[in-house]
């Protein structure tokens, strides 16, 4: 493999989401792998179902060590299962699968996403000025909390929904404020979801069978230990807080449906016909294109544990392997018209199937590192594209650009909603 003698972090940090289209002018057309150097280390940067199978390969790559530990422990919490291997990998994985995959448990969320969406829907209506990325924290984070078994009220649940919101803001600009605020927000999360795992197990807080929360207290690893209190609380942390993330995708959503007003006229009527903002076949299709689409997880890392090749390129071993997310999502090899937001690209299609659509990680959910969350994911965006869609609101189209310099990012207002007819206010009332 040629070697890159230039450092290409500098060139990640100044450019943003447009990092992957740099490297890849640097390769030849349709290229599947293209070498570069990422922390003083050789990598190779690899996109498309061709990458998405390597990077995902436990029997070349790894990534215990390979996220950068102020990215790691501020957005995974330290020890996570995202930072895991083989067995071990496996084996906490199982909890996650067994505690959100199944169908049942995305039914017993979707009554509780209507009431929360239905409640953002009524505010906007009755002049609230929540943008819908605000509106989307509150009411995914107090939706997904209450299916896992969290105690507290509304609003207790709210403020720890922001908190895991900004930790998820913050985590990307280490050079910020905002990061030290995110690192101060995970201090407070990891101690509050500790105190709950501790308070299940000694009893004073009971945790329904089926819920997160009881499957975190009582999770053994594979010497039948029960994971530290810390642990535990770190991942069941992880089993709500990529939910709320999902409100990124609620903004970016927000821009697409101002853009596309023929849309939001199929789904309101749609939403309207079935009576519910959740499970509609064209609100679900819309929000796969978003995350197809939406600027979020540029790119994931891995060690290479051993010489690997990809498309006539080489990386030895303990190397890097970097995972194009954004690049794979909107492949023209892997997409018709992939430069075109069109969800009916969606329509009937199993997205678990698509080797090349992967904005919640890739390969199987059981033994891969994809996000065993995904279907509560799509859930709750939908949820929030049929409520954005309601023509009793508008979404303004004030603040609707967006930063790809900035890591992670999404259209500058959040995606301002107002009541249909209301208008942007003065600015000084």
């Amino acid at each position: 493999m040629t070697r890159i003698l230039r450092e290409d972090s500098i060139s990640l940090l100044a450019r943003g989401y447009d990092f992957g289209a740099h490297v890849w002018r640097r390769a030849r057309e349709g290229a599947r792998a293209a070498p570069m150097r990422l922390l003083a280390r050789d990598a190779l940067f690899v996109r498309g179902a061709e990458g998405v199978a390597l990077f995902y390969d436990g029997d070349r790559i790894a990534r215990h060590g390979a996220m950068p530990l102020i990215v790691q422990d501020t957005l995974f919490g330290r020890g996570s299962v995202h930072s895991l291997d083989g067995e071990e990998h496996r084996h906490r994985k199982a909890t996650f699968v067994e505690a959100l995959y199944r169908d049942e448990h995305v039914d017993r969320l979707l009554p509780l996403l209507e009431r929360e969406w239905r409640g953002e829907l009524e505010e906007w209506i009755a002049g609230g000025d929540r943008s819908a990325y605000d509106a989307a924290v509150g009411a995914l984070g107090r939706a997904i909390m209450r299916w896992a078994g969290l105690p507290g009220t509304p609003a207790a649940k709210t403020r720890w929904a922001a908190r895991l919101a900004q930790i998820v803001d913050g985590f990307g600009v280490f050079y910020s404020p905002e990061y030290v605020l995110a690192t101060v927000n995970r201090i407070w999360s990891d101690r509050h979801a500790k105190r709950l795992i501790e308070a299940v197990r000694e009893g004073s807080l009971d945790a329904p069978e089926g819920t997160a929360l009881h499957a975190w207290a009582w999770h053994r690893d594979l010497e039948g230990e029960l994971l530290p209190p810390r642990l535990a609380g770190v991942e069941l942390q992880n089993s709500f807080r990529p939910m709320i993330a999902v409100a990124r995708f609620v903004a970016f959503a927000a821009k697409e449906l101002h853009d596309r007003p023929e849309w939001r006229e199929r789904i309101a009527a749609e939403t309207e016909a079935r009576g519910s903002l959740v499970g509609g076949e064209l609100a679900t299709m819309f929000a796969q294109e978003v995350r197809r689409t939406a600027l979020f997880v540029p790119m994931l890392p891995g060690w290479a544990t051993t010489d690997v090749e990809l498309d006539g390129e080489r990386l030895g071993k303990g190397g890097r392997v970097v995972l194009d997310i954004l690049g794979t999502n909107v492949d023209e090899r892997s997409w018709e018209r992939a430069e075109e937001f069109d969800p009916e690209r969606f329509r009937g299609v199993d997205y678990e199937a698509l080797a090349a659509f992967v904005p919640h990680g890739g390969a199987d959910v059981a033994t891969g590192h994809r996000c065993p969350g995904e279907k509560e994911a799509i859930a709750g965006l939908a949820a929030g594209i049929a409520a954005l869609s309601d023509p009793r609101v508008t979404v303004l189209g004030d603040g609707l650009e967006i930063n790809r310099r900035r890591l992670p990012t999404m259209p500058t207002s959040g995606g301002r909603v107002r009541a249909a007819g209301a208008g942007a206010r003065c600015p000084f009332h």
